[in-house]
């Protein structure tokens, strides 16, 4: 049965704290994988980045080192020690080292992470950030593997011994995926699994005359793989035909769609939604109550909406609500406060600030609320069956563009339309995005990626009240999707998130970025008065 993105593993979440879920937290993630490989406490690591990759000129500023730290200490992501994982490394004595190598890739955001254990044992892997928190690990010792973090393994290494894959599939239960490959007189061997496996079987194994030590490998991702059943629909077109044919909207065909996917119950996945729902809400207030942190450009300013109302300047609306809650997120991620990623940290704001606006402005219940988001979820799930969120690949048409089309079939869903109209909404929401570039000034995810999440935000809500009158959204959002990822491959790699192109460049922007590398040498960041003087036309 073919693999579909998750809507919890691919699509909403992760929970996380950092500037960007493509370097944070897949790099988190990959972290704590090879920690899991290397299966000896860390003493040492050496983390490269390719020089001709989209990491190599940004990986400190977009939080990769804080990821992987953390994810090297073992930390959780959301622990608040994440913001200083890089003392707390050193303060355990364990040296990391972060070097720009030249390797051979086929991604844009790959790194090869090389992990000595107190035992002086060795192990090397290449990984690469799909987007979104999503994330592969391709290699271990040079052998090709395929862990994304969704299932249980172990990997373990034989050599100059003989062939004893035929032995050891003999005693592989039946629902263990069972996987070997020799190389110059080196043996892999790895399991692949959906349930934890027995201790009589890691016994078995642990005892094997020829099976060197092994590795247990964990689940990181929220939903573990290889538990899904058969999907009643398999295209977005097929999906609407069958919600007018039993009378759902698009939040049912959602919920369908994960139940489908993850093998969970509605009740736990309901349960699910309303867990990220209550941290979203959550990074809300948080951002909206104030923030704090050093390390960025733009400090609180999502109370001067509110000010602004209570000042008689502007009128009270849902646009207002929406401006002032997704500026609130953004400032909570940017303060690396605990946030949801949907689809991705640098796009959080969208979804997240924008629904709650609409639902409290028409008065939804929590049910319709998590039918919303079941609604953006599904959404989301057929983008990352395309180009996916990565804007190092195809630029912020990916992130903002994507969110704001998830938003607006949420909204639409929160209004009562037809799973159709949410669907065509999604559409006229993307159409307006495509193209977006991706260009971060000073290498921060907060200038000018508020403004973008502002505007997808305004625009899936303009958006959703056309689809729900009855516009037409004339383009299929399948060739909707498919044109933005026709799109990326004409866009040049200078505006896609690698900080070379756009505002990045401009005057402004360098001299930001210098002052900013400067403050951050001499330890004056705390305070600072980050205004440039400019040359005014």
């Amino acid at each position: 049965m073919k693999k579909l993105p998750g809507i919890f593993n691919d699509v909403i979440g992760p929970v996380m704290r950092g500037p960007s879920s493509s370097h944070t937290a897949a790099s988190w993630r990959i972290a704590r994988i090879a920690l899991d490989i290397l299966n000896d406490p860390l003493e040492r690591a050496l983390i490269e980045f390719d020089r001709d990759g989209a990491w190599a000129p940004n990986y400190r500023e977009q939080g990769t080192t804080m990821g992987i730290d953390g994810g090297l200490l073992g930390l959780e992501i959301t622990d608040e020690r994440m913001k200083f994982a890089e003392r707390y490394a050193r303060e355990e004595g364990i040296n990391i080292e972060y070097k720009i190598s030249s390797f051979p890739t086929d991604h844009a955001n790959t790194v090869r992470l090389t992990l000595w254990g107190t035992s002086q044992k060795r192990v090397q892997i290449v990984a690469v950030s799909l987007g979104g928190g999503s994330f592969e690990i391709r290699s271990v010792e040079g052998f090709p593997v395929f862990l994304n973090g969704d299932l249980f393994g172990i990997i373990t290494f034989a050599s100059n011994n003989p062939d004893f894959s035929e032995d050891l599939e003999s005693v592989t239960p039946p629902e263990v995926e069972f996987l070997t490959e020799q190389k110059e007189g080196i043996t892999k061997v790895e399991f692949k699994s959906s349930y934890p496996f027995s201790t009589e079987f890691i016994a078995q194994l642990q005892n094997h005359p020829h099976v060197g030590e092994i590795a247990v490998i964990n689940p990181i991702m929220p939903v573990v793989s290889g538990r899904q059943t058969e999907m009643p629909f398999s295209t977005i077109e097929s999906s609407i035909n069958y919600a007018e044919e039993k009378g759902l909207d698009l939040g049912d065909l959602g919920l369908v769609y994960e139940k489908c996917t993850s093998g969970l119950t509605e009740q736990e996945l309901v349960h699910k939604m309303k867990e990220m729902i209550q941290i979203i809400h959550k990074s809300i207030d948080t951002g909206l109550n104030g923030t704090e942190y050093a390390d960025r450009i733009l400090q609180q300013q999502s109370h001067l909406v509110g000010n602004a109302v209570k000042d008689g300047k502007i009128a009270d609306s849902v646009i207002t609500r929406i401006i002032a809650n997704v500026s609130a997120l953004m400032e909570s991620k940017s303060a690396m406060e605990v946030v949801v990623a949907v689809p991705t940290a640098g796009s959080c704001g969208t979804v997240g600030g924008s629904l709650r606006a609409v639902a409290e402005n028409i008065g939804s219940a929590k049910e319709e609320l998590v039918k919303a988001y079941y609604a953006a979820g599904l959404v989301g799930a057929y983008f990352a069956q395309g180009p996916g969120f990565s804007a190092e690949e195809h630029g912020c048409q990916v992130e903002c563009g994507a969110a704001s089309g998830m938003a607006a079939a949420a909204m639409v869903q929160l209004m009562g339309g037809t799973a159709r109209q949410a669907i065509g909404a999604a559409s006229m929401a993307i159409q307006n995005m495509i193209g977006l570039v991706c260009d971060p000034v000073a290498d921060r995810v907060e200038v000018p990626c508020l403004g973008k999440n502002i505007s997808a935000a305004v625009n899936a809500y303009s958006s959703a009240i056309m689809a729900v009158s009855g516009y037409n959204p004339v383009i299929p959002l399948s060739q909707v999707i498919q044109t933005v990822s026709r799109v990326s491959k004409t866009m040049p790699s200078c505006n896609k998130c690698t900080g070379k192109g756009g505002l990045a460049i401009t005057e402004t922007a360098i001299n930001l970025k210098n002052k900013l590398k400067e403050l951050s040498i001499t330890g004056s960041l705390k305070n600072a008065d980050l205004s440039i003087d400019v040359k005014r036309d």
